[in-house]
């Protein structure tokens, strides 16, 4: 019976909506659907459902957002901005994100700023920036796109130049480390850094922010660093370059008549340059003239230091050659320095022969003679070659192979050394026959092993 009287109700306010062309009627119906209240900045809007809804339409739900969200549509058309960078905007309605009609306090924005990525922002988080709080940039109550994007708008009350050099503060500094300036093109004034000037902070030479009319030349800065004291002048750039304050470039090879050579090249200039650079008497280019008093000889050997010494080293390095003499220096010889023979500094006392210089070295005390030279050789003292098998008539074998030079040659024989090749001449101590069977031991016993025999 109900069903019966709702129905023709309904079809009834139907055909009247459909054939009511006055918004009341319009806005009546939609008010009667509406499924609930909206945010409360939306709320004057709330009246009429056209503000933001197109009868039947959908599509056309995205372009009324747009018309009043001017700044977001501004943004979604040079694609600059949150919803601008994000892809997904332009292809999906504003509701998929923002929904609405759920009430006056919610929260349709649903921003979570804990996973909330900047990088998708006009102002991607960088270096020192990731460590500031969100509230230190955007201010409660303010819309997040109205925080401030310029270095100036944070950063002026801490600005060390006071505004004098503009407000471009990223033309020089970086997000890295503000105190670090990296990016000022230098070369844009009439002093160019070159070399270490380039690591320089700006305030060692701007001191007190001054930026015009400063002193362009080395000495106004370094003046104090002169190691020279003023001797060489104030033109610091005819020797030095601003690479390295110690690096010369002047060429002394060049630039006058005595090439630096060898050790000359590591020497200091105010090691031969003592007085006024400028006003000094040419320097004697003679070895004798610097060196005189370093000549361990005395003077005796002449002042033509050059006949046997280099520039590469006063010691070390002798163009001497020894081998024209009568005693060439062969193998460990040529590493002894000319003192080790010459005990003085004339150069004739020294003496040929192995035992003059090895008396002391002698293993053998002249057991086996003053001829070194028999079995040894310069390459080393216990290298030695001498063939008893081949040399004497007396060849070691068995276990006299193995003995040691002085078991047999005990005695000093520098002049003979021919001992006794009969074995009893040795062995008589050993001899458990006691002589009964003769001096000729070899008749039955082998060198091998004195305890064996040839006899069974």
């Amino acid at each position: 019976m109900v069903r019966r009287f709702i129905q023709p109700l309904v079809v009834a306010v139907i055909f009247i909506l459909g054939t009511a062309n006055t918004t009341g009627a319009q806005s009546w119906f939609e008010r009667l659907v509406m499924p609930g209240s909206l945010i409360e900045g939306h709320a004057k809007f709330e009246p009429d459902c056209s503000n933001c809804h197109a009868p039947f339409s959908k599509e056309t739900q995205r372009d009324l957002c747009l018309d009043c969200h001017k700044d977001t549509a501004l943004d979604v058309r040079n694609n600059s901005g949150y919803h601008g960078k994000r892809l997904e905007v332009s292809a999906r309605e504003c509701n998929h994100c923002h929904t609405e009609h759920i009430g006056r306090e919610a929260d349709i924005v649903a921003l979570d700023e804990e996973t909330f990525n900047h990088d998708i922002t006009d102002f991607p988080i960088k270096n020192s920036h990731q460590k500031v709080g969100c509230v230190e940039c955007h201010k409660p109550g303010k819309p997040y796109r109205a925080a401030p994007s310029r270095c100036v708008d944070c950063h002026e009350p801490i600005d060390p130049h006071k505004g004098r050099l503009g407000r471009e503060c990223s033309s020089c500094h970086s997000e890295v480390d503000w105190k670090k300036i990296y990016k000022f093109d230098h070369s844009r004034t009439e002093f160019v850094l070159e070399g270490s000037h380039k690591s320089v902070s700006c305030g060692a030479c701007h001191i007190g922010e001054i930026y015009k009319d400063l002193p362009s030349l080395c000495v106004n800065c370094h003046n104090i660093q002169d190691a020279h004291k003023g001797r060489y002048g104030e033109k610091c750039s005819t020797c030095h370059t601003p690479a390295k304050w110690k690096e010369v470039k002047f060429n002394h090879d060049n630039d006058t008549k005595f090439r630096l050579l060898g050790k000359h090249q590591n020497i200091k200039c105010d090691a031969c340059h003592t007085g006024i650079l400028f006003a000094e008497k040419k320097l004697s280019i003679r070895c004798i003239s610097c060196h005189g008093r370093d000549d361990p000889h005395k003077n005796q050997l002449g002042d033509k230091c050059e006949t046997c010494h280099s520039a590469k080293g006063w010691r070390d390095e002798l163009v001497f050659d020894h081998d024209i003499t009568s005693f060439p220096l062969i193998g460990l010889h040529a590493l002894v320095p000319c003192e080790g023979c010459h005990l003085s500094s004339t150069y004739h006392d020294a003496q040929i022969g192995c035992v003059k210089c090895h008396r002391s070295d002698d293993y053998h005390a002249l057991r086996l003679g003053t001829k070194c030279e028999d079995c040894h050789n310069p390459n080393g003292w216990r290298f030695w070659s001498f063939n008893h098998d081949v040399r004497t008539n007396y060849p070691l074998d068995g276990a006299h192979s193995g003995l040691d030079c002085h078991a047999c040659h005990t005695k000093s024989r520098a002049k003979n050394l021919v001992i006794s090749q009969q074995c009893v001449s040795c062995h008589e101590h050993n001899d458990k026959h006691v002589g009964k069977y003769g001096r000729q031991c070899g008749t039955c016993h082998v060198t091998s092993d004195f305890k064996k025999t040839r006899l069974r």
